[in-house]
């Protein structure tokens, strides 16, 4: 296999939100290229691809995220939410925007939804208040009533006569405890003091939409796996997640047909992917398509959706919902990648000294090779799934292979899995990586003097954990933007996470003690044996760069190798086209010198 040149795995577009328009004859979706953002009109015809937005840019979200954007009532314009923190009515196909309202960039508005009746918008504020806006006199009016600390993605009843939305309070996150609050339209204007019902509790739930009919849709967990629901019935119980873990507003993992008589959904099937629909009257389950599916959208006799895979560029795809024939009508990444040598991962199950069974995928380099990289996702609370990954093809490319680990908390393998780590990160996330590691090598897989744990976030922290446990499984460290002071983290991250810790770790004061045991920074001395790569952006609102510059001094001080490089105006990930490229440099340079050839 031929080494994949780096610029093909940081250039491309990203691709989020598609939606058909009511006759299914164009799609709209959201596009991103080096930061500069629009949203797209695809006619389905063959007619050329028109830029619909202009000014402001809209914000667009990542990956099989989004809340950026939806059609009018009438299908006539889009509503979205724009970088400077407003919502903005740009007609279809062109026309000058309006703006509906009046918000701060420290305050943006998110997660538009019209009202089918045409009157309003309903949007959420700082992902913390639900506001409805009228579009005949600018009216505002707030629907929460501030019961909870974070509100998502409002979704109007098919009568126009409310909207509901996910909310939660800390220190839960979504996973742990959201539930449903709801609220008519027209209460009066202010707090929305004494208008919320809680609908559905006990457990998570999250995207909510309604049948035609007016039966609630959602994903919930109570049976122990997030399925869909129709109602208070799972619409299909199985033991397979429907969706991902809330860490943003507007997933879209499944969507009724126009009629309501089926839903497609995404199944996860220990991290592949695959496209199902089920017929609600009789329960029985089609299954589609192969791959990770995401942003389902269902008008006329068509769906639109998000696809990737191991194999497949992230692309938009058009299915007809009559034959599921598929049609691909944008693909994100550059041109080329049909001609590399790619490969479906191998799933892996190892059952750990406790008897519980852990998950991982391998993919294998082309030739045989003792090189194994140990890839942690971030998170905690997640999973990479099967879906197109340029970093893990540039290094198969260059005779390594590469172990993406589901320890103990992640996704995908339901709740009792995912809830595990509770108390226990910085603990049994590295337990858990350091028997997947040495199962791999008992495999053959790679060996320690081949052997590198590499992660991002939490994904470095754990990264960190291991190497600081069991050096003795490896060659080499590297770690991005990594946890190294749970404390600190605790106090100083943003809103959203602030109060992780609490659930991952313990409250404080009370496990102050277990919070400075597991903090790398306070446990320099355990890297003396493992060389150490840090990479931090110095503009990160997550994990504050002074982590890692605390961190590199005390590791160096008590005798590590620790190579620290820091990048200017970079947040959590990095954005830069030659920040990235940089990125790579590094890594190979600090590999080549600190892993040996076989």
């Amino acid at each position: 296999m031929r080494p994949i040149a780096v610029e093909r795995c940081i250039g491309g577009r990203e691709l989020t939100e598609p939606r058909l328009v009511a006759d299914a004859s164009a799609v709209v979706y959201a596009l991103s290229v080096s930061g500069v953002s629009a949203l797209m009109l695809h006619p389905l015809d063959g007619s050329p691809v028109r830029q619909l937005t202009a000014y402001p840019p809209p914000r667009t979200g990542r990956a099989l995220g989004g809340g950026c954007w939806c059609f009018s009532a009438d299908g006539a314009a889009v509503v979205y939410a724009g970088a400077d923190g407003n919502l903005w009515w740009q007609p279809i196909p062109g026309g000058g925007v309006r703006r509906l309202t009046d918000l701060a960039p420290d305050r943006p508005a998110a997660s538009p939804d019209a009202a089918p009746d045409g009157l309003r918008i309903v949007y959420t504020v700082d992902q913390a208040e639900v506001w409805a806006v009228s579009l005949t006199d600018g009216a505002v009016e707030r629907l929460d009533d501030a019961s909870a600390d974070f509100c998502l993605d409002p979704a109007v009843r098919p009568d126009s006569t409310g909207a509901v939305w996910q909310a939660w309070s800390v220190p839960d996150m979504p996973w742990d405890g959201a539930y449903v609050q709801a609220a008519p339209f027209g209460a009066g204007l202010g707090t929305g003091v004494g208008r919320r019902a809680v609908v559905v509790a006990d457990g998570a739930v999250q995207q909510l939409r309604f049948m035609p009919d007016g039966a609630l849709l959602a994903v919930r967990d109570h049976t122990g796996w997030n399925n869909v629901w129709l109602a208070d019935t799972a619409l299909v119980d199985e033991p397979f997640e429907h969706a991902g873990p809330t860490w943003g507003a507007g997933q879209r993992s499944f969507t009724p047909s126009p009629d309501g008589a089926r839903v497609a959904f995404t199944r996860n099937e220990g991290g592949f992917g695959r496209l199902c629909v089920v017929t609600v009257a009789t329960g029985e389950i089609s299954e589609v398509a192969r791959g990770v599916h995401g942003h389902l959208h269902w008008q006329a006799n068509s769906l639109v959706a998000i696809r990737t895979g191991a194999r497949t560029p992230t692309q938009v795809v058009v299915y007809d919902t009559r034959t599921w024939a598929r049609t691909s009508v944008a693909i994100g990444p550059v041109s080329g990648w049909e001609d590399e040598s790619l490969a479906e991962p191998e799933l892996v199950e190892v059952t750990a000294s406790d008897g519980a069974t852990l998950f991982a995928r391998l993919y294998r380099a082309d030739a045989p090779t003792h090189r194994l990289l140990c890839w942690l996702h971030g998170g905690p609370t997640d999973q990479w799934q099967v879906t197109f990954m340029p970093r893990v093809a540039y290094w198969r490319s260059r005779g390594w292979n590469v172990l993406v680990p589901d320890h103990r908390g992640s996704t995908g393998h339901g709740r009792v899995y995912q809830q595990a780590l509770v108390g226990r990160w910085g603990d049994l996330d590295v337990t858990d990586t350091t028997a997947l590691i040495a199962f791999a090598h008992h495999s053959g897989w790679g060996d320690p003097m081949h052997t590198v744990v590499i992660g991002g976030s939490a994904g470095g922290f754990t990264a960190l954990g291991v190497a600081g446990a069991a050096p003795q499984l490896l060659a080499a460290a590297v770690v991005s933007y990594p946890v190294t002071d749970l404390a600190d983290l605790a106090e100083r991250s943003h809103r959203f996470e602030r109060h992780y810790t609490d659930t991952l770790v313990g409250p404080l004061p009370a496990a102050a003690t277990t919070y400075r045991d597991r903090s790398p920074v306070w446990c320099a001395d355990r890297f003396t044996s493992t060389p150490l790569l840090v990479l931090h952006g110095d503009a990160d609102p997550v994990v504050p760069v002074e982590q890692s510059r605390t961190f590199a001094e005390r590791a160096r001080a008590a005798g590590a190798h620790v190579e620290l490089r820091v990048y200017a105006g970079e947040g959590h990930g990095f954005r830069q086209p030659l920040n990235q490229l940089d990125e790579y440099a590094r890594i190979d340079d600090f590999l080549a010198r600190w892993v040996p050839d076989q």
